[in-house]
């Protein structure tokens, strides 16, 4: 759970000790946080001869990455430790970022102050790099973040008008009584059936709909299987019954049955209410 991560930066895991497809997204938290500016009435003393201690106005100056832990009374640079890379045994490579810094003397040395220097001058110097990972890893969740909102509201736009086309075709078809499937209905078939061939002529009257319906439709979402189909029949049913129902409360009713034949000589039943 990212939530539970160590804020502390004396007391935290090094960037480099979790799992390699973790630590983007341990950066992210973090960055969203920002620095661990702890806030005490009195930093402790260190120092023989002359004792200092940290100052809080510093968190003011450098506000993006100075960063403070109580348990080892040191600073750190949240930025350096986000990006850093495992020592390799250069001297004073990890002081911001795992030993913590604590020489406060030369915090308030003009040029020299050891802040300053921590940022480097150079463009290309650590601190500058590891910012501008920062930024471009901010910026990538940004685009990728809008990126997919994007796709998901054509998608769901696309999958309306897809639903919509064959909702209107299902009404059609069950207000004229006519038959929904054909006996073939390959792509490469002439007659499809009145569903599929009432979806097609549709498409031919709005070019929308013609880029998302069909063969144009994504495999696994084309609203045009036979169990679609008999889903938006009975749920057009049920309106119906619902309708009746309601029409009717708590009327009294009859039932009235007739068969007759038809050119097939079949016998079909109709129910009247």
């Amino acid at each position: 759970d990212f939530n539970c991560l160590e804020r502390d930066p004396g007391k935290r895991l090094q960037i480099w000790e979790y799992p390699v497809n973790q630590r983007d997204e341990v950066r992210r938290a973090y960055l969203n946080w920002g620095p661990y500016q702890c806030q005490v009435e009195k930093y402790p003393l260190n120092g023989d001869k002359h004792p200092r201690r940290f100052q809080a106005s510093w968190f003011k100056i450098f506000p993006s990455w100075l960063e403070y832990s109580p348990t080892t009374d040191a600073a750190y640079c949240l930025l350096c430790y986000l990006f850093s890379k495992k020592p390799s045994g250069h001297p004073g490579a990890d002081v911001f970022t795992r030993k913590g810094f604590k020489t406060w003397r030369k915090v308030n040395a003009g040029k020299s102050c050891a802040f300053l220097n921590h940022i480097g001058e150079s463009p290309c110097s650590s601190h500058n790099n590891a910012l501008k990972a920062s930024q471009d890893l901010f910026n990538q969740s940004i685009h990728i973040r809008n990126v997919i909102i994007v796709q998901s509201s054509n998608q769901i736009i696309q999958n309306r008008l897809r639903l919509k086309s064959s909702i209107d075709s299902v009404r059609w078809l069950t207000f004229q009584a006519c038959a929904f499937r054909g006996h073939d209905e390959s792509e490469g078939s002439k007659n499809r059936g009145n569903f599929l061939e009432m979806i097609k002529l549709l498409a031919s009257y709005n070019d929308e709909l013609a880029k998302v319906v069909l063969e144009n439709a994504p495999y696994n979402s084309k609203y045009t299987s036979h169990a679609i189909q008999k889903e938006l029949l009975h749920i057009m049913s049920s309106k119906v019954r619902n309708y009746i129902r309601e029409e009717i409360g708590d009327s009294k009713f009859c039932i009235i049955v007739d068969e007759s034949r038809d050119e097939s000589l079949r016998e079909q039943m109709a129910i009247i209410l």
